[in-house]
């Protein structure tokens, strides 16, 4: 097994993986040793991985079974468990240019994605990282404790209908109902777990108080101290764990061209931070 080599990007998360390859079959060894990476460090980073959709797939079902996207126009077309990830000149949306988690509207919403770009514009096009355990952890004890008795909508339709352009009657839209603050099943650790992209409503508040809070949480997440930021290369890649941190894809290389493909990982329920949520009626929506 090769000896690897970090290089952090920031004290709070995100590291550059040195010394490996990934077109290599991936062992027992190699996986426990990435899955520890990414546990710790909660996105780690690969240069110059020249990954066939074979490999890129391979690798990622050494941990574990992958997800099917529910828009099929952005599946590959061979590969159903790869996500084209596309921008250019007559690009209205891309993919992921606000804040969010992956799916989290899916009752099991994904555990990790791995992103590979063949394409890169000359400049720009970087990617955001925010550490939801960071975020958790700057609050307030009192708002920590309010936080762990509300529970949160996410709804598929918020961007698929909206940015994606896709109609309701064209598939069935995941809409689910999470913990506003969760438990990783892994480190044990509490994260923030409502995102931009997909949030609707927290249940237990009335419209407005529902609005107004998540406006603030949303806000609370972008601050710097959160995050790290990828400048991508032609065959980079980058690996984070879904049930920690959220991400954003920066458009500024109009009218140049990215593209990528994404592997996703299968996910377990969110455990709440707070077992007494397993109790909270469904009902309490239309209050």
């Amino acid at each position: 097994m090769d000896t690897l080599t970090l290089r952090k990007l920031t004290p709070t998360l995100g590291a550059e993986v040195l010394g490996i390859d990934l077109t290599e079959p991936p062992t027992v060894q190699r996986i426990g040793q990435l899955r520890a990476l990414l546990l710790q460090h909660q996105v780690i980073f690969f240069r110059d991985q020249a990954l066939s959709h074979e490999q890129h797939l391979a690798l990622g079902r050494g941990f574990g079974s992958l997800h099917t996207h529910a828009l099929a126009n952005a599946r590959h077309r061979e590969h159903p468990e790869l996500l084209i990830v596309h921008a250019d000149a007559k690009s209205k949306y891309v993919a992921g240019e606000g804040w969010h988690s992956d799916v989290t509207c899916d009752a099991e919403p994904p555990m990790a994605s791995m992103l590979h770009l063949t394409e890169v514009p000359p400049e720009g096009g970087d990617t955001m990282f925010a550490s939801m355990y960071a975020a958790y952890d700057a609050l307030s004890d009192a708002m920590k404790s309010f936080l762990e008795t509300l529970t949160a909508i996410h709804d598929g339709a918020k961007p698929y209908v909206g940015a994606y352009g896709a109609k309701p009657v064209d598939i069935p839209f995941a809409r689910t109902e999470h913990p506003v603050v969760t438990v990783h099943p892994e480190t044990g650790r509490k994260v923030l777990f409502v995102n931009s992209g997909f949030t609707t409503r927290i249940v237990q508040l009335k419209r407005s108080e529902s609005d107004a809070l998540l406006q603030y949480l949303y806000r609370h997440i972008e601050a710097p101290q959160f995050m790290c930021r990828f400048r991508w290369e032609k065959n980079s890649v980058a690996f984070w764990d879904n049930r920690c941190t959220q991400h954003q894809a920066i458009w500024d290389y109009y009218p140049n061209r990215r593209r990528g493909y994404r592997v996703t990982l299968n996910g377990t329920v969110p455990q709440a931070a707070n077992p007494a949520l397993k109790s909270v009626p469904r009902e309490a929506l239309a209050a």
